[in-house]
Parts: C-alpha cells; sequence; structure tokens
C-alpha cells in the first residue's frame, strides 16, 4: 500500500483564473463598446439602447458571471491523503482508498495544434472498468500534484515487486 507520511493531507483547488480573466474580458469589451456606441450630445451621454450587437455582448457577460459564480459555488478540489483520493465538490464526495489502486500512469500528451504539452494522471483502480483520468493543469500547484502521484506510482511498484 503506498505511504504518504510526507504528504499526510493535500489539497489541490479547481483553477479557476480561467473564469475570472474571460469575465474582466468580456465586461471590459462591453464596456469599450458601449463607450464607442453611445452619443456624447451636449454634454451629455446618450445610449443607444436599440444595437444588437450591445445585447449579445451583454448576454455574454451574465453567462461568463453566472459561470464563474456557478464554479466559485461548487468548490471543487482534489484532496489526496494517507489512505485515499478524493474529488471534492459543494455536494459530492468521490473517494478511492489507496489499497484499491492497480496502476499509476503519468502520460506527457503533446497538443499538436498548440505545440504544448500537459500531462494527465490515470488511475486504474479495482472495481472499475475505466481508469480514473485527472489534468493537474487543471489544478493550482500542478507540479506538486504529479510529483505526489508519482510518489505514489512508485511506492506501488515497490509494494507489487
Amino acid at each position: 500500500m503506498p505511504n504518504l507520511e510526507n504528504h499526510s493531507s493535500r489539497i489541490f483547488k479547481y483553477k479557476m483564473s480561467f473564469y475570472y480573466q474571460s469575465t474582466i474580458i468580456y465586461f471590459s469589451v462591453f464596456c469599450i463598446y458601449l463607450l464607442i456606441r453611445g452619443e456624447f450630445v451636449e454634454n451629455s451621454f446618450t445610449l443607444i439602447i436599440k444595437d444588437p450587437i450591445l445585447y449579445a455582448l451583454a448576454l455574454i457577460v451574465i453567462t461568463s458571471v453566472v459561470s464563474l459564480s456557478y464554479n466559485l459555488i461548487l468548490n471543487r478540489h482534489l484532496q489526496v491523503s494517507n489512505q485515499e483520493i478524493s474529488f471534492i465538490s459543494r455536494k459530492r464526495k468521490k473517494s478511492f482508498n489507496l489499497k484499491d489502486i492497480k496502476n499509476i500512469k503519468i502520460i506527457r500528451s503533446q497538443n499538436i495544434g498548440i505545440g504544448k504539452s500537459s500531462q494527465l494522471i490515470k488511475i486504474a483502480v479495482s472495481g472499475r472498468k475505466k481508469p480514473i483520468t485527472i489534468r493537474p493543469s487543471y489544478y493550482e500547484n500542478e507540479s506538486q500534484l504529479i510529483e505526489i502521484f508519482q510518489s505514489l506510482k512508485n511506492e506501488l511498484v515497490s509494494d507489487n515487486v
């Protein structure tokens, strides 16, 4: 059985930076469009409210804010402890005991279109047909997450020998 004495219980939060950045960018574009499209008449600003592009941008901003709020409320994170790996959100907790892990693969995949490599962690668990797939880039402190799973993999291999 793998042992995480030096790791005790680690929590890796889901990255929210994409949601923050997209909301800020969409809101900025909306404000800039409002300023450009509005009319300055006699030292006052008149808003053109019959513009369909304005409504489309407002819809995008609202959708972005809703998705950001939803993901903040979910509070998703991954917890690795001495006994189990847990995928936790506000309403759900899915745990897998470290004793049930058959195999851990850390795969480096190459995105051909982007030219950027990313890693996947595939965990084979007894009692499941499909392996659990973890994308470390989705979580904060991805290098620590990879290190923990690398040490788990090494301990799993040494236990099986």
